[in-house]
């Protein structure tokens, strides 16, 4: 009988390769957000390309671009740099002191301390392991009722602590090599933003001065973001 446990163990699990469950669904979500932080945890620098989804009042809005994150020290805010190429020009940026938002065609831009940015952006904390998945996601669980963007990803459910004002319901999405490859939010106006990343290379070298920003001569700057 000895024997024939192993020959049994490997049919279970080619029949459970064969039917499509991802590998996440062998082990349990404490392990997958530890091996989820464990990824990202060492982490410096990441480039990703990103596509951010937005639906809600009746409209649905499509916009692409690359981002670039810096861990930055542990006593402040990470460094985020949004590039938009479409729409081109568009960029959000944070230097963990400032925070800026700037469309060209506003001539404007706006201005608010990066400690009290609320901004839908800020999750994105999780990428660059500055945060432990199951203390900033309150009732973090498998979400097997919502279809991932990858077939074989594992879909995580949560409720973002000090977001429950904006945000009712996030969805984390991780690959097989541990990456986060998609977030989405359910807003409690009922609005769904949605982020996807592609791409993501860890550890590179970013110009200096990438998190900065100067307003271009003739731009009006604005205190605070809406």
């Amino acid at each position: 009988m000895n024997r024939s446990r192993p020959s049994f163990f490997l049919l279970v699990l080619w029949i459970l390769l064969t039917l499509g469950v991802p590998a996440a669904a062998l082990e349990n979500v404490h392990d997958l957000a530890q091996a989820v932080d464990e990824h990202y945890n060492h982490l410096r620098t990441l480039e990703a390309q990103f596509t951010e989804i937005y639906r809600g009042m009746g409209m649905e809005r499509t916009e692409t671009g690359t981002l670039w994150l810096d861990k930055g020290g542990l006593k402040k805010p990470g460094k985020m740099r949004w590039q938009y190429r479409s729409p081109e020009g568009k960029l959000f940026v944070s230097d963990g002191k400032d925070a800026w938002f700037y469309v060209p065609a506003d001539h404007q831009a706006r201005r608010t301390d990066a400690s009290r940015l609320s901004d839908l952006r800020s999750p994105l904390e999780f990428l660059l392991g500055k945060t432990q998945l199951e203390k900033e996601l309150q009732g973090l669980s498998f979400a097997p009722d919502q279809p991932p963007w990858i077939t074989g990803d594992a879909v995580l459910r949560g409720i973002p602590h000090g977001l429950a004002d904006q945000i009712s319901e996030m969805l984390l999405e991780v690959n097989p090599q541990r990456e986060i490859v998609r977030i989405q939010m359910q807003g409690v106006d009922g609005s769904v933003t949605e982020y996807r990343f592609a791409d993501q290379k860890v550890d590179v070298t970013l110009p200096a001065g990438w998190f900065q920003f100067k307003p271009p001569s003739g731009t009006e700057t604005i205190e605070g973001l809406e």
